[in-house]
């Protein structure tokens, strides 16, 4: 019982950075019917942002970022949360404007291989010694190690305990907050009105009165700040911080991608789902069959998912009329 506990712990955080970067996917190509592949490299952006952030942030209050002796105040990790958040929001709309807006009318070849390419420029770009470098890093630990609650759990013969601490607590906290405003937002405002009318048409939306561009930039703006906001998240559970163009980030993108095509691409509660659903196979899969395979789990349900509902566990099909 504690091993299934912990697990379950573990897969409710994982699944809510999956849910968040699967956002950044969903509600691009539910706007503008493409994968923007350079998504996940602005999850990365987040993460070393906020790593850059906490290194000149912590100094300044007389700690040190590397070796802190006691943890800083909680309000630091706010702020380095926000300011990265807001940054990335602005990489998103730069990127949407110089790199998306000019195709906006070309074949969706041109803007699939467009996309890879600001992939491989911002992965190159964060190489360099100006911005990141290549060598590896350790995110200082913002959060202290509070102990939120501990379970026991016995067999009449020995006990274990399970630990929730506050890491995974804030994980998934940050997470539904986040996922729950933008649920409203989409769901309850004129805005949110607007991003669903371009998604159903953005001719009609546009001879309605509806900004088209500024919708499609706002929508780069959030799905970006929602990555950065994973990005911390994940070096908070897992400081240890590979080189930007490293496989592990790749792969975490790639994870989060599927979870936008298993719950339904372009269905907002879809990726949240499809996030959850692939962290928990991937989970248990490793725990109560192999941890060797992980990753096999995940792309296997998306091949059983694409062969028995193609268009995705919330995804409906599209009927036109003719």
């Amino acid at each position: 019982m504690a091993d299934l506990v912990q697990t379950l712990i573990t897969a409710l955080a994982i699944g809510s950075l999956y849910a968040l970067i699967a956002l950044g996917y969903t509600m691009v190509y539910g706007i503008l019917k493409f994968i923007n592949f350079a998504h996940s490299d602005i999850v990365v952006l987040g993460a070393w942002i906020s790593y850059t952030l906490s290194s000149k942030l912590l100094p300044r209050l007389g700690l040190d970022p590397h070796n802190p002796v006691t943890p800083p105040p909680i309000w630091v990790a706010a702020v380095v949360l926000i300011l990265s958040m807001i940054i990335c929001g602005l990489i998103g709309f730069v990127i949407e404007r110089l790199a998306y807006k000019p195709l906006r009318r070309a074949p969706r070849l041109n803007v699939l291989i467009t996309a890879i390419g600001v992939s491989l420029l911002l992965q190159n770009l964060g190489q360099l010694n100006f911005m990141f470098g290549a060598s590896p890093q350790k995110m200082p630990a913002l959060l202290p190690g509070w102990e939120i609650a501990t379970l026991t759990f016995s067999d009449g013969e020995s006990a274990r305990s399970v630990v929730i601490n506050l890491v995974d607590t804030v994980i998934f906290a940050t997470s539904a907050t986040l996922m729950l405003l933008l649920q409203y937002l989409v769901f309850r405002t004129k805005l949110g009105t607007a991003m669903r009318a371009v998604s159903f048409n953005p001719d009609n939306a546009a001879l309605l009165g509806i900004p088209v561009d500024r919708v499609v930039s706002f929508t780069f703006v959030l799905g970006s700040a929602l990555a950065a906001a994973a990005g911390f998240l994940y070096v908070m559970k897992y400081p240890g911080m590979n080189q930007p163009a490293h496989t592990i980030w790749v792969l975490l993108g790639l994870k989060a991608f599927v979870a936008a095509v298993i719950g339904g691409i372009g269905n907002v509660r879809g990726a949240v789902l499809g996030g959850f659903v692939i962290a928990f196979v991937e989970q248990f899969g490793a725990f109560y069959i192999s941890s060797n395979y992980r990753d096999v789990y995940v792309f296997a349900l998306l091949i059983v998912i694409l062969l028995v509902r193609p268009t995705g566990l919330l995804g409906s099909p599209l009927r036109e009329k003719v």
